[in-house]
C-alpha cells in the first residue's frame, strides 16, 4: 500500500483515536520481538471495547479502524514479518470484540430489566403515575391517551423472547411499524397495549396471536384513559377470559364490552349462589343428576329457545328436547317457554356456570 493510502486510512479512521490509543505501538512491538500480546495489553484493548460500545460505536467501523491502522504498521515492516503482524491483529481485534460485545449485553440485560419493571409497574399500577407516564415515553405509549390492552392465551406459557413472541411481534412491527404500541408477555400470556382509538391493532393483533398460539383465545379490553386506564383495560381482557372458561364460551375473540352482564350478575355472589339452589336445585332430583338437564337448558338458551336448533347442537330428537323441557318445567316450576321464568332460569343457569354447578357444591 502506498504512504499516501496509509494516510488516507488514518484520516478516514481519526474519529476512533481514543479507541486505537496505543494499538499500533502494540502490534509493532509484537512484530519485533515474536511475543503474544501481554495479559495487561489485552485487558486494555477489551476497556476499550467496552468504552466504545457505551458510545454507542458499531463494532464493524471499529474492526475496520483497527484493520486502517495495521495498515500502517504493515508498511513499515519487512515481509518476513507480515504473518507476525496478522496474528497480532488477530487477538487485538478479539479482545476488543470481547469487550465490545460484553458491553453490549450488559446494556441488554439492564434495558430489558428496565422494561420488564416498566410493564409490571404498568399493568399492577404500583407507581407513581406521574413518574409512570414519563418512563412509559421511553416505550413509545403517551398515558395522557387513551389505551386498548388485549390478553392472548395459548395451551403452554410464553415469554419475551419465544418464537411465538418473536413471530406475532414481527409481523406487528412490519403493519404497524409507526404506532405507539407496546407487546410483551406477563404470567405466559401475550399482551399488546395499542391507542384507544386504533382497534385495527388489536384485531390484527388477535389475529396473528390465534395462529401463532395453535388456537389460542385473545380476550380485548375497553378503552380507557390515563395511567390507570392501562390496568383497568388488562384486568378486563383477564376478567374476560376467566369468564369464558368458566362458562365455557366459544369464540376466539372475546371482547370485554360483550360480557360486561357476567360481573354484574357475579357481583352479588351470595344472592347469585341463593338463586341457583333455589330455581335450579329441584334438577338434582332428575334420574342422571342435575347435569344433563342443566346441559339441555345452557343449549337452548345458546339456540335462542329454538328447539329444533338445540336438538341438532345436542345431537338429539327434539322429542327428546321437549321432554327434557317439559321435565324441567315439572321439577321447577318454571317454564322455559315464558319469557318472565324463562329469563329467571337463564340467570340461574349463567350461575350455574359461573360457579361451577352442580359438579362443585354451592
Amino acid at each position: 500500500m502506498t504512504e499516501r493510502a496509509a494516510g488516507g486510512e488514518v484520516e478516514a479512521y481519526a474519529c476512533y483515536d481514543a479507541y486505537l490509543e496505543g494499538y499500533a505501538e502494540v502490534l509493532a512491538g509484537i512484530c519485533a520481538t515474536g511475543r503474544r500480546a501481554s495479559r495487561e495489553e489485552l485487558a486494555a484493548l477489551r476497556a476499550r471495547g467496552e468504552r466504545a460500545a457505551e458510545a454507542g460505536l458499531g463494532l464493524r467501523s471499529l474492526v475496520r479502524a483497527h484493520l486502517g491502522a495495521a495498515r500502517t504498521v504493515l508498511a513499515g515492516l519487512p515481509r518476513a514479518e507480515h504473518d507476525r503482524l496478522l496474528a497480532a491483529v488477530e487477538q487485538a481485534v478479539d479482545a476488543f470484540a470481547e469487550g465490545h460485545e460484553r458491553a453490549q449485553r450488559l446494556a441488554m440485560r439492564q434495558e430489558e430489566a428496565a422494561r420488564r419493571e416498566f410493564i409490571d409497574d404498568l399493568l399492577y399500577g404500583r407507581s407513581d403515575l406521574g413518574r409512570l407516564a414519563q418512563r412509559a415515553e421511553r416505550f413509545g405509549l403517551l398515558l395522557s391517551h387513551a389505551h386498548t390492552v388485549a390478553v392472548a392465551q395459548g395451551p403452554e406459557p410464553y415469554a419475551d423472547g419465544y418464537a411465538v413472541s418473536r413471530a406475532v411481534e414481527s409481523s406487528l412491527l412490519a403493519r404497524f411499524g409507526s404506532r405507539r404500541i407496546l407487546l410483551t408477555t406477563k404470567d405466559g400470556r401475550l399482551i399488546c397495549v395499542a391507542p384507544g382509538d386504533q382497534p385495527d391493532v388489536l384485531t390484527f393483533f388477535a389475529k396473528q396471536a390465534y395462529a401463532a398460539t395453535d388456537g389460542g383465545r385473545v380476550a380485548i379490553g375497553r378503552p380507557h384513559s390515563g395511567a390507570g386506564g392501562v390496568v383497568h383495560s388488562y384486568e378486563e381482557a383477564l376478567n374476560a377470559l376467566d369468564i369464558a372458561d368458566r362458562m365455557g364460551l366459544d369464540g376466539p375473540v372475546l371482547y370485554a364490552a360483550d360480557l360486561l352482564v357476567y360481573p354484574v350478575l357475579a357481583r352479588d355472589q351470595q344472592a347469585m349462589v341463593d338463586l341457583v339452589r333455589t330455581v335450579l336445585g329441584p334438577l338434582r332430583q332428575a334420574r342422571g343428576g342435575a347435569g344433563p338437564l342443566l346441559e339441555t337448558l345452557t343449549v337452548y338458551f345458546d339456540a335462542g329457545c329454538v328447539t329444533t336448533e338445540a336438538a341438532r347442537r345436542l345431537s338429539l330428537s327434539v322429542r327428546a328436547v321437549t321432554y327434557r323441557l317439559d321435565r324441567i318445567h315439572r321439577l321447577t316450576g318454571a317454564d322455559p317457554a315464558e319469557p318472565t321464568q324463562r329469563y329467571t332460569l337463564q340467570t340461574a343457569v349463567i350461575g350455574a356456570r359461573l360457579f361451577g354447578w352442580p359438579d362443585r357444591d354451592l
